[in-house]
């Protein structure tokens, strides 16, 4: 605990000034050498330690009934607290040792086209797999309005107040509609419970993280093949049929792959780059074909221009003279668009308040 301490909080043996040491079992000798052997320091004994742990506990007591309102004591959450995405992932909103109270949200969307409800499980713990943490509770955000996977807005929100009450709330932006659910006591783990669940966390990291990859490239593949299907049909009429049969092919190299049960993190990542390069063709066809019909609308208005501007500038007066200048402004306008093109202007959004599938 003492070293996971120190690396929560970015610190080593060397920035410790002083050790303090409180409560009765530090009494003995053992704690003492431990303590002195862990931090390089020699501990101080120049507190009582049965008076320090009464005094704090006063003091807080003081502080949850409002008798004491000019001492803070801040508390932290001792394990991660998130709720289960797409493929069994878990998603944390509080990271451990966060302070309390605090409120943190983040704003999800549908898996699947027309989905009418989500599944909200919250779950407490390191693992990155949700099943692998404990379960605290669960309920179902129901009347979305039917509509394309990805959609939909839901905003799921962790509140912890002063008295580590949890309350989970999940409201879809579109509809209105909200459920919510309240946690008191967390999941009412001891000390040993979490220290052991921080073990298994760091024992199985680096196999957790594999799993979390695979999962995630998997999603991303599915993804792929929705926006896939949504472009094509979209832009059906500026697709060429070579090009159309090529990215049918290549979802079919997609799908085959997701059925595969063995497929690993670069089968998925392999098939759908290969999707994603034939999708970029199709908006390079939209581009060629948006530039030729601007090029086609420019050379229709040159012509127009001159000769409006001939007679006009012949003639000298008359209606004749005044619209020649207007119709060879027009076409200079409609040549000039032809000519130039702008890149968009794109927003960088920050990838924690991108949509996650629930």
């Amino acid at each position: 605990p003492t070293e996971q301490a120190l690396e929560d909080a970015g610190y080593g043996k060397g920035d410790i000034d002083e050790v303090i040491l409180v409560g009765g079992s530090t009494r003995m000798p053992q704690v003492q050498e431990q303590v002195e052997e862990l931090t390089g320091q020699t501990p101080k004994k120049n507190v009582n330690p049965d008076e320090a742990v009464a005094l704090g506990a006063a003091i807080q007591g003081g502080v949850l009934s409002g008798d004491v309102d000019d001492i803070v004591l801040l508390d932290v959450t001792p394990l991660s607290l998130g709720v289960e995405v797409k493929g069994g992932l878990f998603e944390r909103l509080i990271e451990k040792n966060t302070t309390i109270p605090t409120e943190e949200s983040k704003v999800f969307t549908t898996a699947a086209d027309n989905q009418t409800q989500v599944q909200i499980r919250v779950f407490q713990g390191e693992r990155e797999i949700a099943e692998e943490n404990e379960l605290l509770g669960e309920f179902a955000l129901r009347g979305i309005p039917p509509a394309p996977a990805g959609t939909p807005q839901i905003e799921v929100t962790f509140a912890i107040d002063e008295n580590g009450i949890v309350n989970v709330s999940a409201e879809d932006k579109g509809s209105g509609n909200q459920e919510d659910i309240t946690i008191e006591g967390g999941a009412g783990l001891s000390d040993e419970q979490i220290e052991q669940m921080q073990e298994e966390a760091e024992e199985h990291a680096e196999e957790d993280q594999k799993r979390r990859e695979r999962i995630e490239a998997r999603n991303q593949a599915e993804s792929t093949i929705q926006r896939a299907e949504t472009l094509m049909e979209e832009n059906e009429e500026a697709v060429d049929d070579d090009l159309r049969e090529s990215v049918e092919d290549r979802i079919e190299d997609v799908e085959e792959t997701l059925e595969d049960d063995d497929a690993t993190k670069e089968d998925y990542e392999e098939a759908t780059e290969a999707l994603a390069e034939e999708l970029q063709e199709i908006g390079k066809q939209m581009y060629q074909e948006g530039a030729q019909q601007a090029a086609g609308a420019a050379g229709g208005a040159g012509p127009g221009g001159a000769a409006g501007a001939g007679p006009g500038g012949a003639a000298g007066a008359g209606p004749g003279g005044a619209a020649g200048p207007g119709a060879g402004a027009a076409g200079a306008g409609a040549e000039g668009q032809g000519e130039e093109y702008v890149d968009a202007d794109f927003e960088d959004v920050d990838e924690e308040d991108e949509d996650e599938e629930a």
